[in-house]
């Protein structure tokens, strides 16, 4: 049994576009986090030497991997073993040339551009109940145009995903949209972070109207992107704008809505968590594997579930090789 999104098309490509960002997370206690400026949960933009500053302060051992919304999940699919490509832009320095080897380690095509800026990271705070509070530093990512993306970047894709928080770069993230249109690929937008959300309602809903065919929110972020404090209702919402809605409940699991029907996706126990950095890009990463190889909707519910539990049991947003084997097994 198929979902029946692509059928009829050989095209298991998925596209992403976000961030270059690399990910410092650091354990702390919520008392630190209450001092930080940061809403506990939120995402707040610094610069790179007050991100440095504040690492400093925190204490923790700080653990380095590359990150950035979209790119995590590109990556999660890659470990599956699909076909995937990421756009961005990298500063020409250490961190940078560590993201992109990441990524051609990982078989993912890279397409970024180079820029004399620093490449972007991301402090993320994670407290004892494994909440993360993200402190970011754009960098080379903020600097990318539209003009510095290249004809052939959604070419024979079948999925582009656009990250959440390329809204802040107006013109790319609409550029970036109609290019995926003309290519012909399924558009999916994550709603990245309820401070996005917050901050640029307006222009979201116009967009996610005109272009998004999957449309991916947590329950904070649909309930201030919908109106709704009920998740049912805002579900409901959701699916009336796009093709097929996902709304995640982090612990509590997940409801994907498409074709009049929603299918409830049960957690997987999380009594084990460390830290929730990549969850829900995780989640997306095996839930967009799962689409483009036809597995029906419930299927590909549980395996987005797997991908968000086993990212919970490490620091950062790296699954260990020997986990994503298990999980490509299990698949198959």
């Amino acid at each position: 049994m198929s979902n029946g999104f692509f059928e009829g098309r050989d095209a298991r490509l998925i596209v992403g576009i976000g961030s270059v960002l690399v990910d410092i997370v650091v354990p702390t206690s919520d008392a630190f986090v209450g001092r930080s400026g940061v809403p506990k949960g939120g995402m707040v933009y610094f610069d790179a030497d007050t991100i440095q500053q504040v690492m400093e302060q925190a204490g923790g051992k700080a653990q380095v991997v590359p990150g950035g919304a979209a790119c995590n999940t590109i990556l999660g699919v890659a470990s599956l073993g699909g076909q995937t490509r990421f756009l961005g832009k990298r500063g020409q320095d250490e961190f940078g040339r560590l993201f992109e080897t990441d990524l051609s380690r990982h078989r993912v095509d890279p397409f970024l551009i180079k820029a004399p800026t620093s490449t972007g990271r991301v402090l993320s705070l994670i407290t004892p109940d494994s909440q993360r509070t993200m402190l970011t530093y754009l960098g080379a990512s903020a600097e990318m145009t539209p003009a510095e993306i290249p004809d052939d970047a959604f070419a024979g894709a079948a999925i582009a995903l656009i990250e959440g928080y390329l809204v802040y770069n107006r013109d790319l993230f609409l550029h970036a949209l109609q290019k995926a249109r003309n290519a012909g690929a399924k558009i999916v937008l994550d709603l990245a972070s309820f401070t996005v959300v917050e901050e640029n309602r307006d222009l979201l809903t116009a967009v996610v109207e005109e272009y998004v065919d999957i449309l991916v929110a947590n329950e904070d972020e649909a309930a201030i992107f919908t109106g709704c404090r009920d998740e049912t209702e805002a579900l409901a919402a959701l699916a009336a704008l796009a093709e097929l809605a996902v709304l995640k409940l982090g612990a509590r699991g997940s409801m994907i809505a498409a074709g009049g029907r929603v299918y409830p996706v049960e957690p997987m126990c999380a009594n084990d968590v460390v830290d929730t950095t990549g969850a829900g890009d995780l989640w997306a990463a095996g839930f967009l594997y799962g689409l483009v190889q036809g597995m029906p909707l419930e299927q590909c519910g549980r395996l987005a579930s797997a991908c968000g539990y086993e990212v919970c049991r490490v620091l950062g947003a790296a699954i260990p090789e020997t986990v994503w084997q298990r999980i490509r097994n299990d698949i198959h």
